[in-house]
C-alpha cells in the first residue's frame, strides 16, 4: 500500500489544503493528513482543535487525520509511510520545500518528498493571510469551509 503523509500546521486548514489532500489520494492508497503541534508557530487553534476541524471539513475516502509531535521522518516511519506530500503555491515557497525535503531524505531515505500544487484559485492562501483577514472581521468564507469561517468567528470573539 502506498501510504503519504500531508503534513502541516493547518492553523486553520484552508480550501487549498484540502485541494491537495484530493489530489494526494488520486495518487496514493492512503493519506495521513498529520498536524503538527509546534508550538513555535504561536498558532490560534490547539493541536486538538485544528484535528477536530480537519474531521469535520475532510471527508475524503482514504484520508485519515492525526497529530503529531517532533521529526516528521520519525512520524512517518511510525506510519509505514513512503511519501511526504508538500503544497507548493508559489515559487517563493519551493527554496524552504526544496532544503526541508533534501533534510528529510537525509534523515530517512526510505521518504520521498512530492510536491503538488493546489488549483490556480488558491496559490495566494495561507493559514496566516486567512487568520488575518478573519481578524478584521473580513469574510473568509471564500478560503475555508463554513465549520471554519464558524470556530474563527467564535475563536476571535473569545
Amino acid at each position: 500500500m502506498r501510504k503519504a503523509i500531508y503534513p502541516g500546521t493547518f492553523d486553520p486548514i484552508t480550501y487549498g489544503h484540502l485541494d491537495i489532500i484530493k489530489r494526494s489520494v488520486r495518487l496514493f492508497d492512503h493519506v495521513v493528513v498529520a498536524v503538527s503541534s509546534n508550538p513555535s508557530k504561536n498558532p490560534l487553534f490547539t493541536t486538538d482543535e485544528r484535528v477536530a476541524l480537519i474531521k469535520e471539513v475532510c471527508d475524503i475516502e482514504n484520508v485519515s487525520i492525526d497529530s503529531f509531535n517532533g521529526l516528521l521522518v520519525d512520524y512517518a516511519e511510525t506510519q509505514s509511510a513512503t511519501a511526504l506530500i508538500r503544497g507548493l503555491r508559489a515559487v517563493s515557497d519551493f527554496e524552504y520545500e526544496f532544503q526541508m525535503a533534501l533534510v528529510n531524505r537525509k534523515l530517512s531515505e526510505k521518504l520521498t518528498t512530492v510536491f503538488l500544487m493546489p488549483h490556480e484559485q488558491y496559490t495566494h492562501l495561507n493559514s496566516s493571510i486567512v487568520r488575518e483577514v478573519a481578524s478584521f472581521h473580513g469574510d473568509v468564507s471564500p478560503y475555508v469551509p463554513p465549520a471554519v469561517v464558524r470556530e474563527l468567528e467564535r475563536k476571535l470573539s473569545e
